[in-house]
């Protein structure tokens, strides 16, 4: 069989090291190069602490136990470092976080709570600020460093026999016995599948099959699928884990960089308006990093970056067929990162076995056939917590 993959983000360059792992024909196409759209301002945390609706979490569960059994697999330099987190709050979330805790305990899912010392201890470099009243502890989750995330999968991908390449797909054509894509070049390739795993670009490429995929698309000002990612070069710091505390969450990246995000402000963010070094997202962030750091005199430097997040409507993954008769697979998500691995796994399986997974079956596009756009609108509390 052969499978068309278009767009090479996580979840796509996933999708098609599974296929060729399993001796497919697969062709991966992108428009600009693997991991160089969504996939590049994400988060990357993996997690499922905040994910209420049942399917959504065993689904994200289910991720993040594959992102352990894949990373034995995988070569290359390590991509997923299964660190834990630390969530800390002040007087203003305790009771959010309290409750949530509780929540999640009762789902057997890791959570605990530590006290400042030590959480400093699995923190590393950082400072806990006085104002921190409580801490909870989450060893389970982790984070993966994308770029490396993605080459290993392409690398190993390829190696199993599927083609890259760069092409900006204009046109598919879901006929009853094969599919075409049609390249702005004017190349057109036909496949028995077509996997249409195009992040935040989904919506506009399935409309071209006829085919209606619901998704946030306002990118505007403030909009929720803007968001604002903060990329310390300096200091250094032997940071050890995810951690999120009131104003800005922090990550590792590798040679002791640092990933920022502060939620609060991608209200003040617009994708049209360059950000710049000195302006006052960057001065905010500069100084929230600070508060944080054992030395809080030394003013760090922090790369800016403006990502746009691939939303579905209702906030929740799509995956499956565009309908019964269709080939086009339909296959995009908010928690990609955590995702990857077990929705490549999945989605694979289905492909090539015609078998429906029962984690995916909550997550078909045709659960939107027939009701109205006002009824599938997301949360916009759901969106605020779109860390990845």
């Amino acid at each position: 069989m052969k499978v068309i993959i278009i767009g090479a983000g996580v979840l796509g360059v996933s999708v098609a090291r599974q296929l060729a792992v399993a001796g497919e024909d697969v062709l991966l196409l992108d428009q600009w190069g693997a991991g160089t759209g969504t996939t590049a301002t994400t988060f990357a945390w993996t997690n499922s602490s905040r994910k209420p609706d049942a399917d959504y979490h065993r689904l994200n569960l289910a991720g993040m136990e594959e992102h352990a059994r894949l990373a034995e697999q995988l070569r290359g330099a390590p991509s997923y470092f299964p660190s834990g987190a630390l969530q800390c709050a002040d007087a203003a979330n305790v009771q959010w976080l309290a409750g949530n805790v509780e929540r999640l305990q009762l789902l057997g899912y890791p959570a605990h709570w530590v006290t400042p010392e030590e959480a400093t201890r699995i923190a590393g470099d950082l400072r806990i600020p006085a104002t921190i009243t409580s801490i909870a502890h989450f060893p389970s989750e982790g984070y993966v460093l994308p770029d490396r995330f993605v080459n290993n999968l392409l690398t190993d991908a390829e190696q199993h026999g599927a083609t890259f390449a760069i092409g900006e797909v204009v046109a598919i054509d879901d006929r009853p016995d094969q599919v075409a894509v049609t390249q702005a070049s004017g190349e057109v390739c036909t496949g028995d599948r077509v996997v249409l795993a195009a992040g935040r670009w989904t919506q506009r490429l399935a409309a071209r099959a006829g085919i209606d995929i619901p998704m946030v698309t306002d990118a505007g000002r403030g909009a929720p699928t803007v968001g604002l990612l903060g990329y310390a070069r300096s200091p250094r710091l032997d940071l050890r884990c995810v951690i999120h505390s009131p104003g800005l969450n922090l990550r590792p990246a590798a040679g002791g960089h640092t990933v920022l995000q502060a939620l609060d402000l991608n209200a003040d963010v617009d994708p049209a308006d360059p950000l710049t070094v000195n302006g006052d997202l960057a001065r905010t962030l500069a100084r929230r990093f600070s508060a944080l750091l054992p030395d809080p005199s030394r003013p760090p430097k922090i790369d800016l970056r403006i990502g746009l997040r691939s939303l579905p409507a209702d906030g929740h993954t799509i995956a499956g067929y565009a309908s019964a008769q269709s080939r086009v697979y339909c296959l995009v998500s908010h928690s990609g990162v955590t995702l990857a691995p077990i929705l490549g796994r999945l989605v694979a399986a289905e492909l090539t076995t015609d078998q429906e997974q029962d984690l995916l079956g909550a997550f078909r596009p045709t659960r939107f056939t027939g009701v109205r756009r006002s009824e599938t609108e997301v949360d916009q509390h759901a969106t605020s917590l779109g860390e990845q």
